[in-house]
């Protein structure tokens, strides 16, 4: 059955409204012309979306519906962990040409509900449209932060500049997809590990809320566009500058497989490929080492430090092991074609 003849609206709202989530901070869901939604009191109300295009952000011939819907909600989660906020409720909206099935539509869905379900989200609405090429994907998330929300216009100079986990594996995985089929004698374990930090990202809710509580982050941003890019969002917005050594980014065995099988450079990948979903944050300087321990041991995520925010005049620097200058390419540009992202 195609897109829309007989995936009408109202089959398309029946198939959203069994898979939404039913959550007790919900009032009012699917089926009005709005949600009624009941935040905490005391807390404040955080507001993200985005927007995913076919094409330009994913392309369907490696990427299937469950892992699109997937990822369209895990960009907003994402958003909501690095402001140290929780995630609650999601609005989707879809448009699809006529050749997409019932069964790709429920696909989607599910994909979105299974990380949905893993963050605490409830769908609470959205909208659907037939589209006249490609897919079109828009999600809006709103979440609660219980406290003050860490943002990027707070760090200062002398402050830590850390990441979580690693850095990389959604650039090679994206590599690899594009350069189809898996490049001889390249170990599964490494294709499945770089291909899944692409297809399926893990938001870092847990890690995110834990470095609010904990008090020591100065300012914090997701890692979406690329270390080259994001830190200099944040360095932008702190009106600062920052010294990055290259050699203490962490990055995984994976990546640096799949670089050598494809012969490319994986730090392009590590600085400027983007979509790790890692969170970058800034710490007071004696902060750093108590909230390492305690991030890993609340949570299993390694924190790194890998450099520190200087005076803007002193610009971004990344320098290479031996204290060298290098040049660092930025990261992903939403009005510059290129390779999908999604």
């Amino acid at each position: 059955m195609s897109w829309p003849a007989a995936a009408t609206e109202r089959r398309l709202i029946e198939i959203i409204r069994r898979a939404a989530r039913r959550a007790p901070a919900v009032r009012v869901g699917i089926g009005d012309d709005c949600a009624v939604l009941e935040p905490a009191a005391g807390s404040a109300l955080l507001a993200t979306t985005d927007l995913l295009i076919e094409d330009v952000h994913f392309r369907r011939r490696w990427a299937p519906p469950t892992d699109i819907g997937w990822k369209s909600l895990a960009v907003n989660v994402s958003d909501i962990a690095a402001m140290g906020g929780r995630p609650r409720w999601g609005l989707i909206a879809l448009a699809c040409p006529e050749a997409v099935t019932i069964e790709e539509a429920e696909a989607f869905y599910s994909g979105v509900q299974a990380l949905a379900t893993e963050h605490g989200v409830a769908i609470v609405g959205g909208d659907t449209s037939a589209s006249p090429k490609g897919w079109i994907i828009n999600v809006t998330l709103l979440g609660e932060a219980v406290r003050a929300p860490l943002l990027r216009s707070t760090a200062r100079v002398g402050d830590v500049i850390a990441v979580t986990g690693s850095l990389g594996r959604s650039a090679a995985g994206l590599a690899l997809l594009e350069a189809a089929p898996v490049p001889a004698g390249l170990a599964e374990e490494a294709r499945a590990d770089v291909t899944a930090a692409h297809l399926r990202p893990r938001p870092r809710t847990r890690e995110g809320l834990w470095l609010s509580e904990a008090g020591g982050v100065t300012a914090m941003i997701d890692l979406s566009d690329g270390l080259a890019t994001d830190l200099g969002h944040l360095c932008e917005e702190s009106r600062t500058g920052a010294r990055v050594d290259l050699d203490r980014v962490p990055v995984q065995p994976s990546v640096h497989a799949v670089a050598r099988a494809l012969d490319r450079d994986a730090l392009a990948w590590t600085t400027g490929g983007g979509e790790d979903y890692e969170l970058l944050l800034t710490t007071a300087p004696d902060a750093f080492e108590l909230l390492a321990g305690g991030l890993a041991s609340a949570t299993g995520t390694r924190l790194t430090a890998v450099g520190h925010m200087t005076s803007a005049d002193e610009g971004i620097r990344y320098l290479d092991a031996a204290g060298r200058a290098v040049s660092v390419e930025p990261g992903f540009e939403h009005f510059v074609t290129g390779p999908a992202r999604a």
